[in-house]
This record gives structure tokens, sequence and C-alpha cells, in this order.
């Protein structure tokens, strides 16, 4: 592989291009194809090419006897023992197992007696490495790796949280809402601190009303008594400002508040507080029939709240210097845009739409700490020194996200970086942190229109580290500060390879070229890749090489099963399909027969991925691995598959993520048409004879292309669907169609309930009736809008059991016999 051009040349590349300002721009419309389209890419062929037919009833089985993966796979604290875990045969356990570099193999299942010394993934370091903590089932151990020696620190019902070593090398955890530090010499443990949402106690009232003040006046005994309480009050304020062996006071914070995150710095010095009001997330009514209980009566399920109910949520920070017992709110005023009116043009939109006219309206926005769905890291990043800290936060209406450090002796915080975006800022690529050894940010943005790496001297200018038509992610800093680690797509959208960017030169070296997918985990020694591979046709497995340029990866597990293995898997072509609404071309899946351009034209299905944001045609294993059988046992039979990355996929870059703002389904459709296209120019496909199907928000795109498009298709099945988008989550939802009392214009644009009306193609609905994700209701009211509509050519099918993922084999081949059924009906 190659090694990318120098630090400055791509600085002087993003000095000449507006798309590396810090507000992401927005494209102005469609463009005409005007690149060469890339060129197909084969997968992998399958481990076998013969096998026998391929049949539902295998397929929809228990996916144990396709094998049992590695899963979360982390390195032994010596570099060499490697530890995964994996499901146990029958059962929904997950056992936890270790083999070594040495080794190789499987290895062996780790006995239960053992698991307090190996369950140890998330473990931290002190600063050299001598020491590592880590919790199981809420408990803090620590070893010194010098002697090999583990120690329990606490076992305790009460779950401890955040352990991290502080620059004095005692270890400090919380619990509940207090920092308690272990000095690992000595034992002995103390209280840092502690807060509570109430007033500050108070020896004595000041009299609030007139028989107050004159019971003062006239009674001597309530006199002394009122002096005798201040008396002690302030003897005790004294003894535990002048006696360091006492627990320190409380903090007090405002009453009905609760804790977000509390972040405590390295020196022991300051504490940074996350709160909110303690209101609840859900209403009463927010709940779900589950009519298949234990005890055979009706059970009510608790369930989130809809999109439609949201109330803006606004977090405080809060700087606590706990050396002098002092406390200082962190005002927003400091951040660029905290008070814009960012959705003006929304609301005046829809204000029109009812004949009235909006008012731009500039008051204070709701910001809190940022939340990233791919990762489990703190909004809160202290520097190692402990003298500076930065917090990423996010504004509730999703057009702002910020990194501000905090100014810790003038208590306010001090922006370094704003990334606006006009739809809405991405849920991924949020990692962020400080270099070790200097006072220097890095961070992922999507400024440039694809996530990329930066770094940023405190109030300068940030400086790209990565720059290309590519999404970085998965950052490791080494300790030395010469590298960050990262997975990303250079070579092709859909394979994903291991990189590293030397922090000093610049450079750009590629560590792995397996193809595919693949994840990995750094060595604590940081000479060693862990790597989890896979294929199209080939499920994960663990592999191991040096961290260094052109190493050899050496293959370790072999977990997929024989039976598995003989099978006649088909293995797709990843084609770029042109399109006619975008500069880029919709990449796609392909299963095609060997002999696809003989004979008469083809029948073919078009599967559309759930999830919106999510990546499918990529040429690693997939999540839909159901869905990769089904469609090779649909192309031993003859027909030709497609399943495409339509505009909203993850894995292109901002825009196409972006291409659905306000307008779900409308640009997904239009990519659906230029497949169905494709097909007929180039896999000697009848257009007539095309049908499509896809699960949550797969199932949203078949209401809509039916509804929309009724000759597109000439059936669908839409699976666990979304049919109206204020019955969703708010977290998803109000990312892409801000919330429905802003913008009721995107949710009637967006909803398919709003197109019954244009059904007039056969339509499978298939609807899980305990799913707490997508809501039975949406299928319920849908169903009756089709019957006033009196519309015919739809069927039903419910699934008591199920949530939004089903677990019983014999519902996932209910369904799939059905989708089947609902083919060979329509096709032959």
């Amino acid at each position: 592989m190659h090694k990318t051009t120098k630090r400055y040349l791509v600085l002087l590349m993003c000095a000449g291009l507006s798309a590396c300002s810090t507000t992401s721009q927005t494209s102005s419309g469609p463009a005409v194809q005007n690149k060469p389209l890339p060129q197909p890419v084969q997968a992998e062929a399958a481990l076998a090419a013969q096998g026998d037919k391929i049949s539902l009833e295998q397929i929809m089985a228990d996916p144990d006897w396709m094998g049992r993966f590695p899963q979360d796979p982390f390195w032994g604290l010596d570099s060499q023992s490697i530890r995964y875990a994996r499901k146990r045969e029958g059962s929904p356990v997950m056992d936890l197992w270790q083999t070594s570099v040495q080794q190789g193999g499987n290895g062996a299942l780790l006995p239960l007696g053992e698991r307090h010394l190996t369950d140890n993934g998330e473990r931290i370091f002190n600063a050299d490495a001598s020491k590592a903590a880590w919790l199981f089932e809420g408990n803090l151990f620590v070893k010194d790796l010098s002697s090999g020696k583990v120690t329990q620190l606490t076992r305790s019902s009460e779950r401890v949280s955040r352990p991290m070593f502080m620059n004095n090398g005692s270890l400090a955890y919380q619990a509940g809402n207090a920092l308690l530090a272990i000095d690992l010499s000595s034992g002995l443990t103390r209280q840092l601190a502690s807060w509570k949402f109430a007033d500050k106690p108070k020896a004595v009232e000041a009299p609030k009303d007139y028989l107050a003040k004159k019971q003062l006046e006239l009674i001597q005994y309530v006199n002394k008594e009122r002096a005798d309480r201040q008396a002690k009050f302030d003897h005790k304020q004294a003894l535990m400002a002048e006696n360091a062996s006492l627990t320190p006071e409380p903090f007090y914070l405002p009453a009905n508040y609760r804790t977000v995150e509390a972040s405590l710095s390295p020196d022991g010095k300051s504490l940074v507080l996350a709160i909110e009001k303690d209101e609840p997330g859900r209403d009463d009514n927010d709940i779900m029939p589950n009519y298949i209980g234990e005890d055979g009566r009706i059970k009510s399920e608790a369930v989130r709240r809809m999109v439609v109910d949201a109330k803006p949520r606004a977090q405080e920070l809060w700087l606590l210097d706990l050396s002098k017992g002092t406390q200082v709110a962190l005002s927003y005023q400091t951040l660029p845009g905290y008070n814009d009116d960012v959705l003006a043009e929304v609301k005046a939109e829809n204000a029109k739409a009812k004949g009235e006219k909006y008012e731009t309206n500039r008051l204070p926005r709701d910001i809190g700490l940022i939340t990233d769905w791919y990762w489990s890291e703190s909004a809160i990043k202290w520097h190692s020194s402990g003298k500076q800290v930065a917090v990423m936060l996010k504004a509730w209406d999703n057009k702002d996200r910020w990194i501000a450090t905090v100014d810790l002796a003038k208590g306010k915080l001090v922006n370094q970086h704003r990334l606006h975006d006009k739809a809405w800022v991405n849920y991924r690529f949020n990692s962020f942190g400080w270099l070790n050894h200097s006072e220097t940010l890095y961070f992922l943005s999507e400024q440039s229109g694809y996530a990329q790496l930066y770094r940023q001297e405190l109030g300068g200018k940030e400086l790209a580290l990565t720059y290309g038509d590519y999404e970085v992610d998965k950052l490791t800093l080494t300790r030395d500060d010469k590298f960050i680690y990262f997975r990303a797509n250079i070579k092709h959208p859909g394979i994903y390879e291991i990189y590293r960017v030397n922090l000093q030169s610049g450079d750009i070296e590629a560590l792995t070229d397996m193809g595919g997918d693949n994840e990995y985990v750094l060595s604590p020694d940081e000479q060693k890749l862990l790597l989890t591979h896979s294929q199209v046709t080939r499920p994960p497995e663990l592999y191991v090489q040096e961290a260094q340029v052109a190493a050899k990866p050496v293959k370790l597990t072999d977990t997929v099963s024989a039976a598995f293995k003989a099978m006649p898997w088909v293995a797709p072509k990843v084609v770029p399909v042109p399109s006619s609404h975008s500069q880029l071309p919709v990449y796609a899946k392909v299963y095609l027969p060997e002999d696809y351009q003989q004979g008469q034209k083809r029948k073919a299905v078009i599967f559309n991925h759930g999830a919106g944001y999510l990546q499918n045609a990529h040429l690693g294993w997939s999540g839909y691995f159901r869905e990769f059988m089904f469609h090779s046992m649909l192309v031993q039979q003859g027909y030709v598959v497609m399943d495409m990355d339509y505009r909203a996929s993850a894995g292109y870059g901002r825009d196409w993520r972006t291409a659905i703002y306000r307008q779900m389904g409308t640009p997904e459709i239009q990519d659906l048409q230029d497949g169905v296209n494709w097909l007929g120019a180039n896999a000697n496909v009848d257009t007539k004879r095309i049908c499509t199907y896809g699960g949550s928000y797969g199932g949203f795109m078949t209401f809509m292309a039916l509804f929309t498009n009724p000759e597109l298709f000439q059936c669908g099945a839409a699976l666990r669907p979304v049919t109206d988008w204020a019955y969703y989550n708010t977290p998803y939802t109000a990312n892409i169609l801000n919330t429905p009392q802003v913008d009721d214009l995107a949710y009637k644009r967006s909803s398919p309930i709003y197109y019954a009306e244009g059904l007039n193609k056969p339509l499978l609905i298939n609807a899980p009736m305990v799913d707490n994700n997508v809501f039975f209701v949406d299928v319920v009211r849908l169903v009756q809008r089709l019957i006033e509509l009196e519309k015919t050519d739809f069927e039903t099918a419910i699934y008591p059991v199920e949530s939004h993922g089903f677990r019983q084999p014999s519902s996932w081949l209910d369904e799939y016999r059905r989708i089947y059924k609902l083919f060979e009906d329509n096709l032959n």
C-alpha cells in the first residue's frame, strides 16, 4: 500500500478548499454524473463452491449451526494472551475464551472462578504503565504488572464506576454522588468530594414573618436555643476546615437535578460536573401491551417517549474547586452561536404553510454533553497534567457541536472548535482527546465532507492529519504521541483497513491489506495488532500481526462450522450504480446466477437495509447474515438480487448521509429507481419483474416505494416498518426531521401513512407485537388507513412474542416463507 503525502501538503490542500472550514458546507443540489465510475469489486469466494441446496429451514434455524464467532476481543495485560467472548452453544450465555499469540487456535474456555482476573478488557493504566486497574461486576481490582499481584479493592453491593489513576499514584473512583481515592501503599480510602442536589444547610433561618420576629424578641428560651445551634454549627465548620482527617463538606447544587457525568482532574484539584433536571424520560401513557406473558394475562410494558412528545433537554456544567471548596456554573454564552436561531428558515417555511409569519427568536439554545452512539468514552477529557480539560458539547437541535476548554482560574468555557451542520451533526465520528505530552487536542470532524482526523493547539487553527473522500474512525493514540492508529475505507468505500498517521512527519501508513472488513485492538505494549477480519461470505475470525508496515497477519481462530463452509454461498459483486441525482454512484451488492446473461430476462429482488445510516454494500461479513443466505438461495433459483447503499447510508460522507434531511423516502426511492434501471441494462433483468423488501428503515422504504412510485416494483414486503415518524424516538428522528412541533412539513413529507392511497401492488406487512423500537401501533394505524381507503391488495402477519429483532427461529422461518411466497406469486 501507499504512503500518503506529508502533513504540510495536506494543509496546503486544505488552505485552498472552502470545505476545510470549521462550518460544514451543504451542496446546492443534485449534479450530473461527471466522473468515471469505479470498477465493480468481486467479493471473495465462499469457503466451498459446492454443497446442498440452500433451504429456508436451514438458514432461518438457530444461528449456532453456523458456528459461534469471536466477539469483543481484547489483549491480556502481557500482550501475548488474547481473550474474546463466545456464545455458549444452545444458550444465550456469553463465555470468555482465551488463546495466545504462540498457541493460536480457538484456545479454551476460562473458568468462572478466574473471570475477575481475566475479564479486564476495559482496564486503565497508571502513568508509567506499571499498574492496571479494572472493574468486574461493579468491584475494583488492581494489578502490579511487575510482580503480577492482583488486589481486590472493593467488595460491596454499592457499585463503583469510572476508575482512574491520579498523578500521585492513588486510584480514584466514583460511587454514587461521591468521588473516593485509595492510597495503594497504605490502603486508606478517602473521600475527595461529594455533592448533593439541595440547598446548603444553615444552623438558623432568618425570621420568615411578623410572628417569628416577635417570638425572637419576646422569648429568651427561643433565642438561646437558636444561639446554641449556631455555635455547634460554627464549631463543626471550623473543625472540618482545620482538620484534614475529616471528610470534606459536600458541594450543594440546584435541587431537583441529577448527575449526568462527573469528571475528576488527575491532580485531584478540580471536578467538572454535568447535571440536568431530574425529570422523567417518559410518561405514564408510554406503554405497550404484551399479550403472551408467563401468567396468562396481558402485561403493560413501559416504553420510550415518542418524538411527538419530545421536550428539549439542557444540561448545566459546573466547575468545582476541591481545594478551595468553591463552585461556579460554566456559562454557554462564550460558545459561538449559542443563541443562533438555527431553525429560523424551517420555522418560517412551516409558518408560511399555515398562513402565518415567523419572527426570528434568539433565545439561548439547549446545550449539553454530546452522546456518541458508537463509543462509551467520556465527553469530558482532562489532560494528563490536570491543568487543562476539554468538553465536547452538542445543541439539542442537533445543528452544532463544540469542543471547548475550561479556563480553570476564571471559571469559563473557551471555544476551541465549532462544527455546524445545516442538516444535523453526526452521532458518529466524535472521538477526541489530548496528546499525552503537550496541550494539543486531536479530534474527528466531518467538516471537509468526510470524517477526518485533526489536531489543534489551544487557540489555534485545526490542522488536518488525514484528508480525502474516505472516513476515519476508531482512534488509538500511542503513549509516546508518535502515532494515532485508525480504521478507514481509503481503498474502496466497502473495504476497511487499519492505518496509522505519524504525528511528527504526517505520513499515513497502511498496516493491513486483507480486504473485506477489519477491526483492530492495539496490544498494551503497542507492538501488535489483534484483528477481527471478515469477508462477505466468511464470518469474522481473529488474526494477529506485528504493528508494522508489510507485516503478515496470522490467523488464530477457526470457529465457522463445517456445515456453513460446505454451503454454496453466492459471492456478490459490489458495483457502482450511476446516480441520476448525485455525483457519486450508489454502491450496491449484486448477487448473480452464473448464467444470468443466458436465456430469457431474469426476475429480481432489491433488498433495503435497515437503520438508514448503515452500510451494507461492503466487502465484510454483514449483520444481515440471514438475508445474505436468503439471497444466495434466491440466486440458486434464478433470481438476481441487489442490495443498495441508498443515500442516507453510512460510509460515503456527510452529503450522502444528510441527503434525506427533511425528506426521508425521496432520495432513497430515486436511488432504487436507478437500481432498477441498472439491473435492466446490465444484469439481464426484466424491470417489470422486480420486487422489494426490507425491515425497519427498509420496511419504511418498501412503503414509500410502493406508495409514491407504484409502478417501480411488482410487490413489496415491509418488515417491522415505520409508518409515521412522529411515533418514532427522539434521538434518531429529530436529527433528520427536527421535531413535529417545529417541522410538520418534514413529517408529512416523510411518513408513508400520508401516501397510502398510492398502493396498487401486492404488499406484505410483517409486524412484531412487542417491538419497543418501532411500535406495533405503526402497523395498526396504517392497516386501518388502508381499510378506510378500501385497499385490498395487502396482508398483515403479526408476531405476538417478537420484538424488533426476532429471536425465535420459528418466527424467522414464518416471516421468510411469506416473503418468498410473495416473490414467487408475483414474479413468475
